[in-house]
């Protein structure tokens, strides 16, 4: 009795390790909501660090955008954007390019995800928008350069 007990102990171990382990994967997206105010500014202020795309736009991607626009994804379907890499993203759509470096505001990324696209072009499609402060850090890191880094 005293080894299925040491067993079912292990067994929940190992799934909360687990289950930690995922949540961290998303760290990064939580830790830039929760030191940003609710309200939006004007304008997004560009951050004195440089962004990183590996550790700040990447965990966004994956939490809202890779599973329709991957291989196979809705998106990926209808536009021809990958966003599974940064040679993906900065190759753009079959329509054209959606990151223009230093230049956010015309960036066609930042256009849907902020909604000024036509109507009914908003990014993520079908979805809630992205919350500010999210797209915040991608319009960021646009300004500094969309730096693969």
């Amino acid at each position: 009795m005293k080894l299925k007990f040491r067993t079912v102990s292990i067994a929940g171990v190992v799934m909360a390790g687990a289950a930690f382990a995922a949540a961290v994967g998303l760290m990064p997206v939580q830790e830039s909501c929760a030191q940003q105010p609710n309200a939006p500014a004007a304008r997004p202020q560009a951050r004195p660090e440089q962004m990183s795309y590996a550790e700040d736009i990447v965990p966004i991607f994956r939490g809202y955008c890779v599973s329709c626009h991957q291989p196979g994804g809705q998106g990926f379907a209808a536009s021809g954007f990958d966003l599974t890499s940064y040679e993906g993203l900065m190759k753009g759509t079959k329509f054209g390019p959606m990151v223009v470096p230093r230049e956010p505001d015309t960036s066609n990324l930042v256009v849907l995800i902020e909604g000024r696209a036509a109507p009914g072009m908003r990014m993520p499609h079908g979805q809630k928008p992205l919350p500010a402060c999210l797209r915040q850090e991608i319009w960021t890191w646009i300004f500094q350069g969309a730096k693969n880094n």
